[in-house]
């Protein structure tokens, strides 16, 4: 039903805590016409869902020195197989611009999920990770996507406990992820990578780390309900998956779960009327 196609290897960001950019080496792209190839070949084998992947999806085509971006690939592939969904890997908050946005938006196969790097919400922190954006910018990229999207599902990764990283400096974060309004996120205590810069940098315990990450959790949790929430009443094409709790299981295009009545849906694309949610998962009927 859905398949990842790696598009990029590499990275060259450096970031504090990270051990990929020595390990990985430097940004190597698929060429633009392979990445075409590749998802046609896919079409027909029968998926109906492509992810774009890779370390860092954001630098794709900076080596090919072609004048091309990520949203140049985009285009080329949406053209190729359009009835075929889309969806993104982990994108570098900077690639959400106006342009990319108005590009982004005219793409009817798109999936509006947009995972949106973070790691954290305090501007000294993300100096210290050595990020290359502030809070400034990520909220220009969240308020970009809701601007050119219908209800787009922004979702995250955070980092908590970083070297360093204060009382104050951690409020910060939390404060800033309300403001966001995540649909979803992806948490982390801080873990360290031997042989990288915040590796040597003062270490918070083990016992705050996590006690973070509760917190974190929490206000996580009631955005995601807030998000799906929010979805209900709506009507999505879910493309299912597989049997699950006594129903057909699958995902909407904002990758949230649905789950409706049914039988032999395994990759069938059906649209579905949202009726409510437990806080976790969609449940709704599928309209004839």
């Amino acid at each position: 039903t859905r398949a990842m196609l790696k598009v990029e290897d590499g990275c060259v960001n450096f970031c504090t805590y990270c051990i990929i950019p020595y390990a990985r080496g430097p940004v190597r792209s698929l060429p633009l016409e392979e990445a075409v190839r590749q998802t046609e070949q896919l079409r027909r084998e029968g998926y109906r869902e492509v992810v774009f992947t890779g370390i860092e999806i954001s630098s794709w085509g900076q080596d090919l020195k072609c004048g091309k971006s990520l949203i140049d690939l985009l285009e080329a592939v949406a053209a190729a197989v359009g009835d075929v969904r889309l969806r993104l890997g982990s994108l570098e908050p900077r690639t959400v611009t106006e342009e990319f946005c108005r590009r982004a938006a005219a793409l009817p196969n798109l999936c509006p999920q947009f995972h949106l790097s973070m790691q954290s919400g305090c501007d000294d922190t993300l100096k210290r990770m050595n990020r290359k954006y502030d809070t400034t910018r990520y909220a220009q990229s969240v308020a970009l996507l809701n601007q050119y999207f219908d209800h787009p599902a922004v979702t995250t990764d955070l980092i908590t406990g970083f070297p360093e990283e204060t009382e104050e400096e951690f409020a910060q974060t939390l404060d800033f992820i309300r403001r966001c309004g995540f649909a979803q996120m992806h948490l982390f205590p801080y873990s360290i990578r031997p042989g990288t810069p915040a590796a040597k940098m003062e270490q918070v315990s083990a016992q705050v780390k996590e006690e973070r990450a509760r917190r974190a959790a929490e206000v996580a949790a009631r955005m995601h309900r807030d998000y799906l929430e929010g979805c209900v009443g709506e009507v999505y094409p879910v493309l299912f998956e597989q049997p699950k709790d006594g129903r057909y299981a699958g995902h909407a295009p904002n990758y949230m779960e649905v789950f409706a009545e049914g039988e032999d849906l395994h990759n069938e694309v059906r649209s579905v009327r949202i009726t409510g949610t437990d806080g976790r998962v969609l449940f709704g009927t599928i309209e004839e």
